[in-house]
């Protein structure tokens, strides 16, 4: 938004005031001319026309800087018909005053009409038998005044066009990174949270039979909800570490928490260095699912070069389909790898990610 008011001060600012004063000099060559070529009422007349002129020309100009078009293509058709008053007086040295009228219009109308606006004027100075002889002069300089205030609006036009561009880009990045840290807090806390509460049930019932073994559970929550506090660092600062390895290691205890025999790979060199970071995102919320909802007593993780599966024999699916797989299907996509979820038979669940 700021770079945005920053243009809109550019274009509106001083480069443009001075724009608009710089073509008041044309007027002012006008008046020259009408002193020149007229005497008595006809010279007075012609001053008049010129001078209403110019107050026009600032009149529209200003409406054009507050963007009141029907207001302005008033005022620049009334300047148009003080160009046409003002001949009788100046001869060829009028065409200055509709080098103003289409420096005015033609930069905010389609090309092909403006090429017409500029070439009839233009053959008008050159070709009509004035009394002081054909106005290349003013031709000339109608022509390129108009070029170049044409270019200074279409310059306009693009900073305005890349600064909108760019505060798109800069949403639609905010948008991204907001989806990133959701999908990443859903990703990382639900596996940690699942064992967390998996942990902490599993050790008040311990506490009054195996009072040891419960204290062992407990500190492996402290050690769980430590590790969930560095995760949700990791997402909102955009570093997460997260390997095969340490997800099959988790899920292996989270699995033993859980009183699900686990049959996981004890190795992962299978598996590219290019995709251990994606097959750990993949072994994380399968497992994380098969905790959670599937009330399985066996799970398995089989690997491959190019392929991540994880299989139970729960109640087949998710209790409730959320932003979990959705997550992982967007990261699975982004890798240009295929993923399938669905029940098995004759009982069970697979999680199946192809890259």
């Amino acid at each position: 938004m700021d770079r945005t008011s920053d243009v809109q001060r550019w274009v509106r600012g001083w480069r443009l005031r001075l724009l608009d004063a710089g073509l008041l000099v044309y007027p002012a060559v006008t008046v020259a001319a009408v002193l020149q070529h007229a005497t008595g009422p006809t010279a007075v007349v012609g001053c008049v026309v010129v001078g209403a002129f110019a107050v026009g020309y600032l009149l529209a100009a200003a409406a054009a800087a507050r963007r009141a078009a029907r207001l302005f293509w008033l005022l620049v058709g009334g300047c148009a018909v003080l160009f046409l008053a003002a001949i009788p007086a100046a001869h060829a040295d009028a065409f200055f005053l509709a080098a103003v009228v289409l420096s005015l219009a033609v930069p905010r109308l389609p090309r092909r009409f403006a090429v017409v606006l500029v070439a009839v004027p233009a053959l008008a100075a050159v070709l009509v038998p004035w009394p002081d002889g054909p106005g290349w002069t003013q031709a000339v300089a109608l022509v390129f005044t108009v070029l170049m205030v044409s270019a200074f609006a279409e310059a306009i036009r693009a900073n305005t066009a890349l600064v909108e561009a760019r505060a798109e880009v800069v949403r639609l990045a905010s948008e991204a990174e907001r989806t990133r840290i959701a999908r990443d807090l859903h990703d990382l806390l639900g596996h940690s949270l699942t064992a967390i509460t998996v942990k902490s049930t599993l050790a008040r019932r311990l506490v009054t039979t195996d009072g040891e073994r419960a204290g062992a559970e407990m500190s492996a929550v402290e050690t769980l909800a430590r590790q969930a506090l560095t995760d949700v660092r990791a997402a909102v600062s955009g570093y997460r570490e997260v390997t095969l390895a340490g997800e099959l290691a988790r899920g292996r205890e989270l699995l033993r928490a859980c009183g699900v025999a686990a049959d996981l790979p004890t190795a992962t060199d299978v598996v590219g260095p290019a995709h251990q970071e994606l097959f750990g995102w993949v072994v994380r919320e399968g497992l994380t699912n098969v905790a959670r909802h599937a009330r399985a007593t066996r799970c398995a993780v089989t690997l491959s070069a190019s392929t991540v599966e994880v299989v139970d024999d729960g109640i087949g699916g998710t209790a409730s389909p959320g932003s979990g797989l959705a997550g992982l299907r967007e990261r699975v996509e982004a890798a240009a790898g295929r993923l399938e979820a669905g029940p098995v038979r004759p009982r069970g669940w697979r999680l199946r990610v192809t890259v």
